[in-house]
């Protein structure tokens, strides 16, 4: 591999910063909220440079969407790769656990609204879209070994199931659980994760 010189490592650096703190944003503020002027602050460059990096704020969250995706796939390849005969039940919790985590630490970007221009960037960015679909694929093998073994309800069609776990990622209730004071991250997570697995109804 060959190695970056100075001045690509300096690039390398500072875009990693400009996404770290993009990410920090959309996890805040959200796409609609977040301005580029309040990024390249953050990140403590002139508009101009960020712009030699990103040239839009759709573009600029649609990398920072990217690299959560990329963690994500490369989480559920970790629990691939450490117990490759766990359940599959099981293995979808993890991967559910793993997004409330992100998402109670700030660093989980907020899903953009049906209408923002951000869903349409997302629509056509080839990056974002090819690692959609990998971890859909790889979620998507799980629910299905899940129902086969009748550990998941068969009755509800597995893209709902997908769907209901992408929400995980982005769920308001661990926001305002966590405002309240009155539950520690663990807590929170375990009701939400008992919630979204064994449902609402007494045992």
């Amino acid at each position: 591999m060959a190695r970056l010189s100075f001045r690509e490592q300096v690039l390398r650096a500072r875009e990693d910063a400009i996404l770290v703190s993009v990410n920090r944003l959309l996890a805040e503020k959200s796409f609609d909220l977040m301005t580029v002027d309040e990024v390249a602050a953050d990140v403590g460059i002139a508009k101009a440079s960020l712009y030699k990096h990103f040239n839009s704020k759709e573009a600029l969250a649609a990398a920072a969407m990217v690299r959560v995706l990329q963690r994500a796939i490369d989480f559920v390849d970790g629990l691939q790769a450490q117990a490759p005969e766990a359940d599959a039940l099981d293995q979808l919790r993890a991967v559910a656990r793993w997004t409330m985590e992100v998402q109670l630490a700030g660093e989980m970007p907020s899903l953009p609204a049906q209408n923002s221009t951000l869903r349409h960037a997302l629509a056509d960015h080839r990056e974002y879209m090819d690692r959609l679909f990998a971890l859909s694929d790889k979620l998507g093998a799980w629910i299905a070994a899940a129902r086969a073994a009748g550990t998941l309800n068969a009755s509800v069609p597995a893209e709902v199931v997908l769907y209901t776990l992408f929400a995980r990622a982005c769920d308001p209730v661990l926001g305002v659980l966590k405002a309240s004071g009155q539950y520690t991250d663990e807590q929170i997570i375990e009701h939400l994760l008992s919630i979204c697995f064994d449902g609402l109804r007494g045992r």
